[in-house]
C-alpha cells in the first residue's frame, strides 16, 4: 500500500515497526562503506597479471626509446594507439597523462584560466564566468569549477542526456565557457547521451569561442549487460559540422586496470593537442611510461580491453541486481522513492521524497553505514530538493552489500514516515 495513502495512525505505526529493526542495526556495530564507486578487491585481482609484464626484460618502445628514461611527452606511440582507439580519435589527437583524468581535467581548466585558449583572453581576466553542471552529476568535477572560482548553473538531466533546450538557450551567455558532461552511463544517473543529444553539442554555437565541453568519458566501456551502449563519437560529430576545437574528451583504466595506477588520456582536435602539449611540457618531461607499456603489454589492443571488462562485469551486476531487487521488493510498492536501473557505469540514482536525502544518509551513518552525502551530486553540495542519494554497490562484498541495503530501506521508509507525519 502506498504509504501517503496510510492513515495518521497507520503511519505512525509504520514508523515505530522500522524504527525497532533500525535499533536493531545500531546494535550490530556496523562498519560497511558505499561512499565512493570503487573497485572491489576481486576486480583488482583481475588484472594483477600486468605487474610481470616486464618479465621479459624489454623495455624499449617502438619508437627506439628506452620507457625507463626521460622523453615522450605525449605518450608512447603504442599507448596513443590503444587509447585513441579507445577513445575513438586518432593517434595525433590524443596526449596519453598520467593515473588521473580528473588531473587532465584540472590541468586543462588551469591552462585556460592562466594563459587562454587558442588566442583567447585567459579566463582569470574575463571577469565572472560560468560553467554548466548537469545535475545529478559528479561531485569531483563542482570542486574542480569550485576551486576556480567559477559560478555553476544547473542543467537537468533528462533521459536523453542534459536538457538541450537549456543548453542552447545558456550559451547565448559570453560568461559562459563549458559544461561538464559524462555521456555514457552518466554519473550518477547511468543515462547515455542520445544521438540527438551528441549532435546537438557538437552543434553548439556558443556566443564564448573559448567554450569547451569536458566529455568525461569515464564508463566508455563499463558495461552491465549483453547489449552494451555505445554514443556517438563527439568528435566525428563536431568535424562534420566544422566544430572540432569545441570539445575536449577524457578518459582512463582507472576501473579497468587499478585506480591510481591506471592510465588516463584525452583526446582533442590536433590544434587543442598542440596547444597543451606546449603548456604541459613545461610542467612534466613525460609521464610513467613503464605503466603505459605495462598496459600496452597487457591488452595488445582495444578489442582486448573490451574483452576484459566483461570479467569486471560478472562480479558486479549481481550487485547492482541486488540494489534494484531490494528497492523494487521494498521501496516501490510504498511510493516512497525512484530509482535509476543502469546498464553500465558504477552508480544506481536513488531519489527519495522531497526533503529526505540529507535524513536518509544521516540514519544509515549512525547506524554504521557511510554512503555518499547527500547534495554531493549538486554543485556546492546543495541538492534544492533534497532528495538525490548516490548508491555505489561496487566496493562492498555482496554479502555485506545485502545487510546494508537491508538498513538503507529501513531508514527511507522511518525519513519518509516522518515527512508524512510533519505535514
Amino acid at each position: 500500500m502506498n504509504l501517503s495513502q496510510m492513515t495518521k495512525n497507520e503511519i505512525a505505526s509504520f514508523k515505530s515497526e522500522n524504527e525497532k529493526l533500525y535499533n536493531d542495526f545500531k546494535g550490530q556495530g556496523l562498519c560497511l562503506n558505499m561512499a565512493r564507486g570503487n573497485p572491489c578487491k576481486e576486480q583488482l585481482e583481475l588484472s594483477v597479471d600486468m605487474l610481470r609484464a616486464f618479465d621479459d626484460g624489454n623495455f624499449m618502445s617502438e619508437c627506439g626509446n628506452d620507457v625507463r628514461n626521460y622523453g615522450i611527452l605525449d605518450g608512447i606511440p603504442e599507448a596513443k594507439k590503444l587509447f585513441s582507439d579507445m577513445l575513438g580519435v586518432a593517434s595525433d589527437e590524443v596526449i596519453i597523462y598520467g593515473n588521473s583524468s580528473l588531473n587532465a581535467m584540472f590541468f586543462s581548466m588551469q591552462c585556460a584560466f592562466n594563459k587562454g585558449i587558442l588566442g583567447s583572453k585567459p579566463w582569470s581576466q574575463c571577469g565572472k564566468i560560468k560553467f554548466l553542471c548537469p545535475v545529478p552529476g559528479y561531485d569531483r568535477h563542482f570542486k574542480v569549477t569550485e576551486f576556480f572560482g567559477v559560478e555553476m548553473i544547473n542543467v537537468p538531466m533528462t533521459p536523453t542526456g542534459p536538457d538541450m533546450d537549456m543548453v542552447e538557450e545558456l550559451v547565448k551567455d559570453e560568461a559562459v565557457k563549458g559544461i561538464w558532461c559524462v555521456p555514457q552511463y552518466s554519473n550518477p544517473d547511468g543515462i547515455s547521451y542520445s544521438d540527438e543529444t551528441v549532435k546537438r553539442f557538437a552543434a553548439l554555437k556558443p556566443a564564448a569561442k573559448d567554450f569547451r565541453i569536458f566529455w568525461d568519458n569515464a564508463y566508455c566501456i563499463h558495461h552491465l549487460t549483453d547489449k552494451p551502449k555505445y554514443i556517438l563519437n563527439i568528435l566525428d560529430e563536431a568535424k562534420k559540422v566544422g566544430n572540432e576545437n569545441i570539445v575536449y574528451m577524457f578518459g582512463s583504466t582507472s576501473k579497468v586496470t587499478f585506480p591510481g595506477a591506471g592510465v588516463a588520456v584525452m583526446g582533442a582536435s590536433k590544434e587543442n593537442i598542440e596547444e597543451l602539449k606546449k603548456y604541459l611540457g613545461i610542467s612534466i618531461i613525460g609521464f610513467d611510461k613503464m605503466n603505459q607499456m605495462r598496459h600496452v603489454k597487457y591488452f595488445g589492443t582495444y578489442e582486448n580491453m573490451v574483452e576484459h571488462m566483461k570479467k569486471h562485469m560478472a562480479i558486479i551486476a549481481p550487485k547492482f541486481r541486488l540494489v534494484c531487487d531490494k528497492l523494487q521488493s521494498e521501496i516501490a510498492p510504498l511510493g516512497i522513492g525512484t530509482w535509476t536501473t543502469p546498464e553500465g557505469g558504477y552508480f544506481i540514482s536513488f531519489n527519495a521524497p522531497n526533503g529526505c536525502a540529507k535524513r536518509i544518509v544521516q540514519l544509515c551513518k549512525d547506524a554504521g553505514v557511510t554512503l555518499t552525502g547527500a547534495g554531493a551530486t549538486f554543485p556546492y553540495g546543495v541538492d534544492p530538493e533534497d532528495k538525490n542519494i548516490r548508491l555505489a554497490p561496487t566496493y562492498p562484498p555482496i554479502e555485506d552489500l545485502a545487510k546494508a541495503m537491508e538498513l538503507f530501506v529501513i531508514c527511507v521508509k522511518i525519513a519518509a514516515a516522518e515527512k508524512l507525519l510533519a505535514e
